[in-house]
């Protein structure tokens, strides 16, 4: 009899889900303000609506291609009055490719807009009481801020609605460039991104001419064929590159003949590097990464210091700006270098290292064990004796015989990834009760869902965003807490 109603209602909801209607226009809406996710959102009915592209204060025609019982989502029909936020995009393939969706906003707003995420997941999702918000920290250079960007081949290549119109065939189908949004077996086809400094287009370009001119085979997702798959291009702030390529198809010749030309070439590659890859994913996790050139790895400079970045490294990947990040967090423990700190979420050990000199003792913990290393190397390279590392799931290694073998912590620095961190390490935290815990975080949502778990025992008194990621949606934010 279940089975039965349960079928029923299966059966009734499709049917539902049949007549809601879509690919219609819904005329004359106004756009209001962005989501958490950075779209833009309009009302019409008591429904929300979103919109790729638009900008709050845009008046717009929608053309709805998805509708859900209570929201919307469409793109611009036609636009009936421009905001006075919309500022003309830079890029060429700004509206195809999946990134910088915001470069149709002035920088001013986007700041505006980020400051009001953080303070609505405090007081929305979190419920939390805290002082006025210190303003965003803008990014001084709104392009051109990344160290580090991956490109994929393909030989299916993601035409644009301007190719497409022309009729004509399309002869070469390779690109090399970003994943289009939703559609993992397309690449868009990359000319000029406006997001890594030079030479990052430059070899990109030279990369894809050279495959073209020889006849190398791109990768071919769905038959997992190819013998192209992958470049990563990472720099460092003194114009240092690292170039890693990842191959399908084990062809050593065209490999090393097409490296050769990249030495050659480009005299700003200390670091060139290859792995050959025949997975079903393109992480390089678990694969042995050949150097063909040059080091193993590109130094990072910070205040003085040296950071090893590797290619599994992580760091952050705006380095001026992550260096403004670590300031903030710095100041905020107000070390006097009498304090043991420990260092959560540590990665490659740059906060546990940048804070070290003020300390009497940083201890650093992190799930990944290639990042530990790292971090044990950038300590000895920079002549620092006061650290620790530790390699393990945090919720497991930081327990009370952790803190009863090293100290109790006199500050707690935590940097977790965007699903914040686990109720055990908040749990262990409290337990560890320090005096200030500096929470910094790449998701404002799960950082207000764990602040609210220590609210009882902690007030917050300083918060700090920090945009690490203009023309997205994306924002930090650094926040203080002080034992009650």
């Amino acid at each position: 009899m279940y089975e039965k109603k349960a079928f029923y209602h299966y059966l009734r909801a499709l049917f539902i889900m049949s007549k809601i209607k879509k690919n219609f226009v819904l005329e004359n809406l106004e756009v209001v303000d962005i989501s958490s996710d950075g779209k833009a959102v309009a009302k019409h009915e008591g429904m929300v609506v979103f919109i790729e592209s638009a900008v709050p204060g845009d008046i717009v025609d929608v053309m709805v291609h998805r509708r859900k019982n209570n929201f919307s989502e469409g793109k611009i029909h036609r636009m009936i009055k421009a905001s006075p936020q919309r500022v003309n995009p830079v890029c060429e393939h700004f509206g195809y490719c999946g990134g910088c969706k915001w470069q149709n906003m002035s920088y001013q707003s986007q700041l505006q807009f980020k400051q009001k995420y953080v303070y609505d997941a405090f007081t929305r999702i979190g419920k939390l009481e805290f002082p006025d918000m210190t303003p965003i920290l803008a990014n001084k250079e709104p392009y051109f801020y990344r160290n580090k960007l991956e490109f994929s081949f393909s030989n299916k290549k993601w035409l644009t609605p301007e190719e497409m119109a022309t009729g004509e065939e399309i002869k070469e189908k390779n690109a090399l460039g970003f994943h289009v949004q939703g559609m993992f077996d397309k690449i868009l086809n990359i000319d000029h991104c406006h997001l890594q400094p030079s030479p990052s287009n430059e070899i990109r370009n030279s990369i894809r001419e050279y495959a073209l001119q020889h006849k190398l085979s791109f990768f071919d997702i769905r038959n997992q064929t190819g013998f192209l798959r992958n470049i990563m291009i990472r720099n460092t702030s003194k114009g240092d590159v690292m170039l890693i390529v990842s191959v399908f198809e084990w062809l050593e010749k065209e490999l090393f003949a097409l490296l050769e030309f990249l030495k050659n070439k480009f005299p700003q590659i200390v670091s060139l590097q290859y792995v050959h890859n025949p997975k079903g994913n393109d992480t390089f996790m678990g694969l042995e990464i050949k150097t063909y050139h040059g080091a193993d790895h590109i130094v990072e400079e910070m205040e003085g210091l040296k950071f090893k970045i590797s290619p599994k490294s992580f760091y952050q990947t705006n380095s001026e700006q992550a260096y403004e990040l670590y300031k903030i967090a710095r100041n905020y423990a107000g070390l006097t270098g009498n304090e043991t700190v420990y260092d959560l979420y540590t990665g490659t050990g740059t906060i546990a290292n940048f804070v070290a000199k003020q300390a009497k003792k940083v201890v650093g913990i992190e799930y990944v064990e290639d990042a530990i290393k790292d971090a044990k190397e950038n300590s000895k390279n920079n002549n620092i004796s006061n650290t620790l590392f530790f390699a393990g799931d945090m919720k497991d290694v930081l327990n009370e015989t952790f803190i009863s073998t090293h100290g109790q912590p006199d500050v707690i620095i935590t940097d977790p990834p965007r699903a914040g961190m686990d109720t055990k390490v908040v749990e262990a935290i409290l337990k560890a009760m320090p005096k200030k815990v500096v929470y910094v975080s790449c998701n404002p949502a799960t950082q207000a869902r764990d602040l609210a778990l220590m609210q009882q025992a902690y007030k917050i008194t300083k918060t700090q965003a920090v945009d690490m990621f203009p023309q997205t949606a994306h924002v930090e934010n650094v926040t203080l807490l002080e034992k009650i």
